[in-house]
Protein backbone atom coordinates (compact mmCIF):
# COMPACT_ATOMS: atom_id res chain seq x y z
CA UNK A 1 0.00 0.00 0.00
CA UNK A 2 2.82 2.35 0.90
CA UNK A 3 4.60 1.44 -2.30
CA UNK A 4 1.53 2.30 -4.36
CA UNK A 5 1.26 5.68 -2.66
CA UNK A 6 4.92 6.34 -3.26
CA UNK A 7 4.64 5.42 -6.93
CA UNK A 8 1.58 7.63 -7.32
CA UNK A 9 3.40 10.56 -5.69
CA UNK A 10 6.38 10.07 -7.97
CA UNK A 11 4.09 10.04 -11.00
CA UNK A 12 2.46 13.31 -9.89
CA UNK A 13 5.82 14.97 -9.33
CA UNK A 14 6.99 13.74 -12.72
CA UNK A 15 3.94 15.14 -14.44
CA UNK A 16 4.38 18.50 -12.70
CA UNK A 17 8.04 18.68 -13.70
CA UNK A 18 7.19 17.76 -17.28
CA UNK A 19 4.50 20.43 -17.35
CA UNK A 20 6.86 23.10 -16.06
CA UNK A 21 9.56 22.08 -18.55
CA UNK A 22 7.07 22.04 -21.43
CA UNK A 23 5.73 25.44 -20.43
CA UNK A 24 9.22 26.90 -20.36
CA UNK A 25 10.04 25.38 -23.70
CA UNK A 26 6.77 26.61 -25.18
CA UNK A 27 7.31 30.08 -23.68
CA UNK A 28 10.83 30.21 -25.07
CA UNK A 29 9.56 29.06 -28.44
CA UNK A 30 7.02 31.89 -28.47
CA UNK A 31 9.49 34.57 -27.30
CA UNK A 32 9.59 37.41 -29.83
CA UNK A 33 12.94 37.95 -31.58
CA UNK A 34 13.39 40.86 -34.00
CA UNK A 35 16.18 41.99 -36.25
CA UNK A 36 17.04 45.65 -36.47
CA UNK A 37 19.73 48.23 -37.09
CA UNK A 38 21.34 50.81 -34.86
CA UNK A 39 20.03 54.30 -35.63
CA UNK A 40 22.10 57.27 -34.40
CA UNK A 41 21.07 60.81 -35.23
CA UNK A 42 23.41 63.15 -37.06
CA UNK A 43 23.57 66.96 -37.00
CA UNK A 44 24.84 69.16 -39.82
CA UNK A 45 26.61 72.01 -38.04
CA UNK A 46 26.73 75.45 -39.65
CA UNK A 47 27.23 79.11 -38.79
CA UNK A 48 24.17 81.36 -38.53
CA UNK A 49 26.16 84.15 -40.21
CA UNK A 50 28.30 84.08 -43.33
CA UNK A 51 31.95 85.01 -43.65
CA UNK A 52 35.48 83.68 -44.05
CA UNK A 53 36.29 80.48 -42.15
CA UNK A 54 39.25 81.26 -39.90
CA UNK A 55 39.75 78.07 -37.84
CA UNK A 56 38.55 74.48 -37.75
CA UNK A 57 39.63 73.01 -34.42
CA UNK A 58 38.53 69.38 -34.87
CA UNK A 59 39.03 66.66 -37.46
CA UNK A 60 37.02 63.65 -38.55
CA UNK A 61 36.73 61.02 -35.82
CA UNK A 62 37.26 63.50 -32.97
CA UNK A 63 35.14 62.98 -29.86
CA UNK A 64 33.66 66.27 -28.68
CA UNK A 65 31.69 67.45 -25.67
CA UNK A 66 28.65 69.70 -25.57
CA UNK A 67 29.71 73.35 -25.72
CA UNK A 68 33.17 72.63 -27.11
CA UNK A 69 34.33 75.18 -29.71
CA UNK A 70 34.67 73.48 -33.10
CA UNK A 71 35.32 76.31 -35.57
CA UNK A 72 35.54 80.11 -35.88
CA UNK A 73 34.88 82.73 -38.53
CA UNK A 74 36.88 85.90 -39.10
CA UNK A 75 34.86 88.21 -36.81
CA UNK A 76 36.29 91.59 -37.90
CA UNK A 77 33.09 92.64 -39.78
CA UNK A 78 30.91 91.70 -36.81
CA UNK A 79 33.17 93.59 -34.38
CA UNK A 80 32.91 96.72 -36.54
CA UNK A 81 29.15 96.39 -36.65
CA UNK A 82 29.07 96.00 -32.88
CA UNK A 83 31.18 99.14 -32.34
CA UNK A 84 28.89 101.13 -34.63
CA UNK A 85 25.79 99.90 -32.78
CA UNK A 86 27.32 100.81 -29.40
CA UNK A 87 28.17 104.33 -30.60
CA UNK A 88 24.69 104.86 -32.04
CA UNK A 89 23.08 103.76 -28.80
CA UNK A 90 25.29 106.08 -26.74
CA UNK A 91 24.35 109.05 -28.92
CA UNK A 92 20.64 108.31 -28.68
CA UNK A 93 20.80 107.83 -24.91
CA UNK A 94 22.43 111.25 -24.58
CA UNK A 95 19.67 112.73 -26.69
CA UNK A 96 17.09 110.88 -24.58
CA UNK A 97 18.53 112.32 -21.36
CA UNK A 98 18.38 115.80 -22.83
CA UNK A 99 14.76 115.33 -23.87
CA UNK A 100 13.67 114.10 -20.45
CA UNK A 101 15.51 116.82 -18.51
CA UNK A 102 14.18 119.64 -20.70
CA UNK A 103 16.02 122.83 -21.67
CA UNK A 104 18.90 124.22 -19.64
CA UNK A 105 18.12 126.63 -16.85
CA UNK A 106 20.36 129.20 -18.54
CA UNK A 107 18.25 129.07 -21.70
CA UNK A 108 15.05 129.53 -19.71
CA UNK A 109 16.57 132.48 -17.80
CA UNK A 110 17.69 134.10 -21.04
CA UNK A 111 14.21 133.72 -22.51
CA UNK A 112 12.77 135.29 -19.35
CA UNK A 113 15.12 138.25 -19.63
CA UNK A 114 14.18 138.74 -23.26
CA UNK A 115 10.51 138.66 -22.31
CA UNK A 116 11.05 141.30 -19.63
CA UNK A 117 12.88 143.52 -22.10
CA UNK A 118 10.09 143.17 -24.64
CA UNK A 119 7.62 143.99 -21.89
CA UNK A 120 9.46 147.22 -21.15
CA UNK A 121 9.58 148.20 -24.81
CA UNK A 122 5.86 147.48 -25.16
CA UNK A 123 5.12 149.62 -22.11
CA UNK A 124 7.05 152.55 -23.59
CA UNK A 125 5.34 152.09 -26.95
CA UNK A 126 1.93 152.09 -25.31
CA UNK A 127 2.77 155.31 -23.43
CA UNK A 128 4.00 157.00 -26.60
CA UNK A 129 0.88 155.94 -28.42
CA UNK A 130 -1.30 157.42 -25.67
CA UNK A 131 0.56 160.75 -25.75
CA UNK A 132 0.28 160.99 -29.50
CA UNK A 133 -3.44 160.40 -29.31
CA UNK A 134 -3.80 163.21 -26.76
CA UNK A 135 -1.62 165.59 -28.81
CA UNK A 136 -3.08 164.65 -32.17
CA UNK A 137 -4.00 167.69 -34.28
CA UNK A 138 -5.26 168.29 -37.72
CA UNK A 139 -1.91 168.86 -39.36
CA UNK A 140 -0.03 166.37 -41.50
CA UNK A 141 2.87 166.28 -39.04
CA UNK A 142 0.58 165.29 -36.22
CA UNK A 143 -1.00 162.50 -38.30
CA UNK A 144 2.45 161.17 -39.26
CA UNK A 145 3.60 161.14 -35.65
CA UNK A 146 0.45 159.28 -34.62
CA UNK A 147 0.99 156.65 -37.33
CA UNK A 148 4.62 156.16 -36.25
CA UNK A 149 3.58 155.70 -32.63
CA UNK A 150 0.91 153.19 -33.66
CA UNK A 151 3.44 151.23 -35.74
CA UNK A 152 5.99 151.18 -32.93
CA UNK A 153 3.34 149.98 -30.49
CA UNK A 154 2.23 147.14 -32.79
CA UNK A 155 5.83 146.08 -33.42
CA UNK A 156 6.61 146.05 -29.71
CA UNK A 157 3.48 144.05 -29.01
CA UNK A 158 4.41 141.44 -31.66
CA UNK A 159 7.93 141.11 -30.27
CA UNK A 160 6.55 140.72 -26.76
CA UNK A 161 4.20 137.94 -27.83
CA UNK A 162 7.04 136.12 -29.60
CA UNK A 163 9.24 136.39 -26.51
CA UNK A 164 6.38 135.19 -24.34
CA UNK A 165 5.82 132.10 -26.50
CA UNK A 166 9.55 131.33 -26.51
CA UNK A 167 9.70 131.56 -22.74
CA UNK A 168 6.67 129.31 -22.28
CA UNK A 169 8.09 126.72 -24.67
CA UNK A 170 11.42 126.59 -22.84
CA UNK A 171 9.70 126.45 -19.45
CA UNK A 172 7.54 123.46 -20.41
CA UNK A 173 10.38 121.49 -22.02
CA UNK A 174 10.14 119.28 -25.10
CA UNK A 175 6.84 118.11 -26.49
CA UNK A 176 5.61 114.63 -25.41
CA UNK A 177 5.74 113.46 -29.02
CA UNK A 178 9.42 114.39 -29.27
CA UNK A 179 10.19 112.54 -26.04
CA UNK A 180 8.26 109.45 -27.22
CA UNK A 181 10.14 109.49 -30.52
CA UNK A 182 13.57 109.54 -28.90
CA UNK A 183 12.50 106.77 -26.47
CA UNK A 184 11.45 104.60 -29.42
CA UNK A 185 14.75 105.30 -31.19
CA UNK A 186 16.66 104.21 -28.09
CA UNK A 187 14.76 100.91 -27.98
CA UNK A 188 15.48 100.36 -31.64
CA UNK A 189 19.18 101.04 -31.08
CA UNK A 190 19.21 98.60 -28.16
CA UNK A 191 17.70 95.91 -30.38
CA UNK A 192 20.30 96.60 -33.07
CA UNK A 193 23.06 96.35 -30.45
CA UNK A 194 21.68 93.01 -29.24
CA UNK A 195 21.58 91.78 -32.84
CA UNK A 196 25.19 92.87 -33.39
CA UNK A 197 26.30 91.01 -30.26
CA UNK A 198 24.42 87.90 -31.37
CA UNK A 199 26.07 88.02 -34.80
CA UNK A 200 29.48 88.28 -33.14
CA UNK A 201 28.68 85.28 -30.93
CA UNK A 202 27.51 83.35 -34.01
CA UNK A 203 31.02 83.52 -35.49
CA UNK A 204 31.93 80.73 -33.02
CA UNK A 205 30.60 77.23 -33.80
CA UNK A 206 30.13 75.01 -30.74
CA UNK A 207 29.01 71.41 -30.33
CA UNK A 208 25.31 71.21 -29.37
CA UNK A 209 25.86 67.91 -27.55
CA UNK A 210 28.34 65.10 -27.07
CA UNK A 211 29.27 63.24 -30.23
CA UNK A 212 31.81 62.24 -32.84
CA UNK A 213 32.80 64.32 -35.87
CA UNK A 214 31.86 62.37 -39.00
CA UNK A 215 32.79 64.79 -41.77
CA UNK A 216 34.77 68.01 -42.11
CA UNK A 217 33.27 69.81 -45.08
CA UNK A 218 35.27 73.06 -45.31
CA UNK A 219 38.80 74.23 -44.62
CA UNK A 220 40.11 77.57 -43.22
CA UNK A 221 40.01 80.37 -45.76
CA UNK A 222 36.78 79.22 -47.35
CA UNK A 223 34.02 81.75 -47.84
CA UNK A 224 30.69 80.40 -46.73
CA UNK A 225 27.12 81.63 -46.66
CA UNK A 226 24.95 81.58 -43.57
CA UNK A 227 23.69 78.06 -42.95
CA UNK A 228 26.32 76.33 -45.12
CA UNK A 229 27.26 72.92 -43.69
CA UNK A 230 30.70 72.97 -42.05
CA UNK A 231 30.85 69.79 -39.92
CA UNK A 232 28.70 66.70 -39.42
CA UNK A 233 28.29 65.45 -35.86
CA UNK A 234 27.09 61.97 -34.86
CA UNK A 235 25.35 62.14 -31.49
CA UNK A 236 26.32 59.68 -28.77
CA UNK A 237 22.93 60.05 -27.09
CA UNK A 238 20.34 58.80 -27.71
CA UNK A 239 21.15 55.49 -29.43
CA UNK A 240 18.15 53.79 -31.00
CA UNK A 241 17.47 50.53 -32.75
CA UNK A 242 15.10 50.54 -35.70
CA UNK A 243 13.17 47.27 -35.99
CA UNK A 244 9.90 46.04 -37.51
CA UNK A 245 7.19 43.90 -35.98
CA UNK A 246 4.25 42.10 -37.55
CA UNK A 247 0.71 43.22 -36.82
CA UNK A 248 -0.01 40.02 -34.90
CA UNK A 249 2.88 40.80 -32.53
CA UNK A 250 1.96 44.40 -31.74
CA UNK A 251 0.52 43.35 -28.39
CA UNK A 252 3.98 42.26 -27.22
CA UNK A 253 5.76 45.48 -28.19
CA UNK A 254 3.86 48.29 -26.52
CA UNK A 255 5.82 51.45 -25.60
CA UNK A 256 7.62 51.00 -22.30
CA UNK A 257 8.20 47.25 -22.79
CA UNK A 258 11.69 46.21 -21.70
CA UNK A 259 13.82 44.41 -24.28
CA UNK A 260 17.38 43.16 -24.74
CA UNK A 261 19.58 44.20 -27.64
CA UNK A 262 22.33 41.83 -28.83
CA UNK A 263 25.17 42.55 -31.22
CA UNK A 264 27.70 40.22 -32.79
CA UNK A 265 30.88 39.79 -30.80
CA UNK A 266 29.29 40.53 -27.41
CA UNK A 267 27.46 38.00 -25.30
CA UNK A 268 26.17 40.49 -22.75
CA UNK A 269 23.04 42.23 -24.07
CA UNK A 270 22.19 45.91 -23.79
CA UNK A 271 19.18 46.87 -21.71
CA UNK A 272 16.64 48.80 -23.74
CA UNK A 273 12.99 49.80 -23.84
CA UNK A 274 10.45 50.20 -26.62
CA UNK A 275 10.03 53.95 -27.04
CA UNK A 276 7.87 54.30 -30.12
CA UNK A 277 5.57 52.16 -32.26
CA UNK A 278 4.55 53.57 -35.62
CA UNK A 279 0.79 54.08 -35.91
CA UNK A 280 0.85 53.22 -39.62
CA UNK A 281 1.73 49.97 -41.35
CA UNK A 282 4.52 49.75 -43.93
CA UNK A 283 5.09 47.54 -46.94
CA UNK A 284 1.35 47.25 -47.45
CA UNK A 285 0.69 45.31 -50.69
CA UNK A 286 -2.46 47.21 -51.72
CA UNK A 287 -5.30 49.28 -50.39
CA UNK A 288 -7.64 46.38 -49.72
CA UNK A 289 -6.16 43.29 -48.09
CA UNK A 290 -7.50 39.87 -47.32
CA UNK A 291 -7.17 38.45 -43.80
CA UNK A 292 -4.01 36.61 -44.86
CA UNK A 293 -2.39 39.67 -46.39
CA UNK A 294 -3.12 41.83 -43.33
CA UNK A 295 -0.84 39.58 -41.29
CA UNK A 296 2.08 40.48 -43.60
CA UNK A 297 1.96 44.13 -42.63
CA UNK A 298 4.74 45.39 -40.38
CA UNK A 299 5.09 48.36 -38.04
CA UNK A 300 8.25 50.27 -37.27
CA UNK A 301 9.64 50.19 -33.72
CA UNK A 302 12.10 52.54 -32.07
CA UNK A 303 13.98 50.83 -29.26
CA UNK A 304 15.96 53.13 -26.96
CA UNK A 305 19.20 51.64 -25.61
CA UNK A 306 19.67 52.59 -21.95
CA UNK A 307 23.46 52.45 -21.63
CA UNK A 308 25.04 52.31 -25.09
CA UNK A 309 28.78 52.25 -25.70
CA UNK A 310 31.04 53.23 -28.57
CA UNK A 311 30.76 49.75 -30.09
CA UNK A 312 27.21 50.46 -31.29
CA UNK A 313 27.72 52.12 -34.65
CA UNK A 314 25.37 53.67 -37.15
CA UNK A 315 23.58 50.98 -39.21
CA UNK A 316 25.00 48.04 -37.23
CA UNK A 317 22.70 44.97 -37.39
CA UNK A 318 21.45 43.81 -33.99
CA UNK A 319 18.93 41.40 -32.51
CA UNK A 320 16.11 42.52 -30.24
CA UNK A 321 14.58 40.09 -27.76
CA UNK A 322 11.72 40.78 -25.38
CA UNK A 323 12.66 40.73 -21.72
CA UNK A 324 10.52 38.38 -19.65
CA UNK A 325 8.05 40.35 -17.52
Amino acid sequence: MNKKRMVAGLLVLGLLAAGIWYGQQDKGADALVLSGNVDIREVNLSFRVGGRLQQVLVDEGATVKAGQVLARLDDAPQRNTLADAEAALSALKARQSLMHQGYRAEDVAQARATLDARQAVLTDANAAWQRQQELAGSGAAAVKALDAARSAREQAQAQYQAAQQQYQALSKGYRPQEVAEVDANVKRAEAQLASARLQLADTVLSAPSDGIILTRVLEPGSMLAAGASTLTLSLTRPVWVRAYVAETQLGQTQPGRKVWVYRDGRSQPYAAVVGFVSPTAEFTPKNVETADLRTAQVYRLRVIVSQPDAALRQGMPVTVKLAQP
